[in-house]
């Protein structure tokens, strides 16, 4: 297999319908996006911000520059083998082993699922004041209902550009709230982490990282129309891939950072500890004044709705591809595991009294079971009798390898910190 560190190549040449065909291969990498600044990604971007100053700005990009390896090499595989992840593992694996990975990868869909629905019930809460525990029905059966009638794509469309909108407004406030850029530039690439802020660490990249996307990508790859199967096609397919993906992921990335640097400027410099999501929405004030209650309301329904979708989305793929199901998203099994995630999710959420801790910790379960994503996608992968010649080489290996350490070093540290331990 060509270095990923190639595939961009020259994807397309200086004329107008090479760059149409360009962007005619874009799609599946906004699914990850969209998870990839959810209210699990606000909760802790707001955290961190107001807790920690600019210290964790390089979690967001250390999160990110995985997030494209490991996301480019989920859809690698979901092309060359036109197999999702948890079917891979299935067919790879012994059953106990397969087991161990379905549990834990549904698990963390659950989780990924409450931080979404409860995100968005608390946009419900905010711009009309529904009581929390009603708003989470109304948007489980809002969601479960628009998945299972396949409604959402259209949901989508309308969807993204309001969640852009949002991420266009905090980035319009790096302008007014004037933060401290030689700090945030320096946080930006020196690491810094202690027992003080690990927790906080750990659920940034959590929601940066979030293993059930890496389980969608591999399906949702496999639904365009492609065409060309051909070597050349593969190739060719591989770089549009590469080039979606770290497009998409580049553009979350610089949305977290934003919600990081402004929630830092706005609470950190004055000594304000935010422990509720609505209180975040004092973030907009600066562009937005007496409106941004209801700015980040809507903003947070519409982030929550979409991103609960794609993580519905994943706990059906999941469900159908260690089960053996049939039919992709029409089979039962699929159905019966976007039924299930959501379900769950509810009822854990009508279960919590703190609900800020529990968006934080939700992502920490992210990061905790990422371990357990990496190690079978690392496996499939790299070996020739599963990819062939389409098997990853030795650059991408180690840098599969020196950011799986890099996961499980974290995780270590929170471990440590829980017993008691300092650092």
């Amino acid at each position: 297999m060509r270095s990923l560190f190639e595939l961009l190549g020259r994807p397309f040449g200086h004329n107008a319908r090479a760059l149409r065909k360009t962007i005619s291969y874009l799609g599946p990498g906004f699914f990850v996006t969209i998870g990839f600044i959810d209210p699990g990604n606000w909760a802790t971007n707001v955290a961190a911000g107001s807790a920690c100053n600019y210290d964790l700005l390089w979690v967001v990009l250390l999160g990110t520059i995985i997030l494209i390896l490991w996301q480019h090499m989920a859809a690698h595989l979901g092309i060359i083998k036109g197999r999702s992840l948890a079917e891979a593992i299935r067919d790879n694996t012994r059953p106990w082993v397969a087991a161990v990975y379905g549990v834990t990868i549904f698990a963390a869909c659950i989780a990924t699922a409450l931080a979404e629905i409860l995100g968005a019930a608390i946009g419900l809460e905010i711009l009309l004041h529904i009581p929390l525990d009603v708003g989470a029905i109304i948007v489980t059966i809002l969601i479960a209902g628009a998945l299972w009638f396949h409604r959402y794509h259209l949901m989508e469309k309308v969807i993204i550009v309001f969640v852009s909108v949002i991420g266009l407004a905090y980035l319009a406030e790096l302008y007014l709230v004037k933060p401290n850029w030689n700090a945030a530039m320096v946080h930006t690439f020196v690491p810094s982490v202690n027992s003080g802020n690990i927790l906080i660490a750990l659920g940034v990249l959590g929601a940066v990282v979030m293993p059930h996307n890496l389980y969608l990508h591999s399906e949702v790859i496999q639904n365009r129309e492609w065409g060309d199967r051909s070597e050349g096609g593969m190739k060719r397919l591989l770089r549009y891939e590469f080039l979606d993906t770290i497009f998409t992921m580049i553009v979350g990335m610089v949305i977290n950072m934003a919600m990081i640097v402004v929630a830092a400027a706005v609470f950190f410099k004055h000594h304000v500890l935010i422990d509720n999501l609505s209180q975040a929405s004092a973030t907009l004030t600066p562009i937005a004044g007496n409106l941004a209650g209801h700015i980040f309301g809507i903003g947070l329904l519409f982030a929550g709705i979409a991103s609960a979708m794609t993580a519905g989305m994943a706990g059906g793929t999941v469900m159908n591809g260690f089960l053996k199901g049939n039919d992709g998203a029409e089979s039962k099994l699929s159905r019966a595991g976007m039924t299930l995630t959501l379900g769950i999710a509810c009822i854990l959420i009508l279960l919590v009294h703190d609900t800020f801790r529990a968006l934080v910790l939700s992502q920490v379960c992210l990061s905790i079971q990422l371990p357990f994503t990496m190690l079978p996608l690392y496996l499939l992968t790299s070996s020739r009798r599963v990819m062939g010649d389409y098997a990853t080489g030795w650059l991408e290996k180690s840098a599969m390898v020196v950011t799986g350490v890099a996961i499980l070093f974290m995780n270590a540290l929170l471990v440590w910190q829980l017993l008691g331990g300092r650092f």
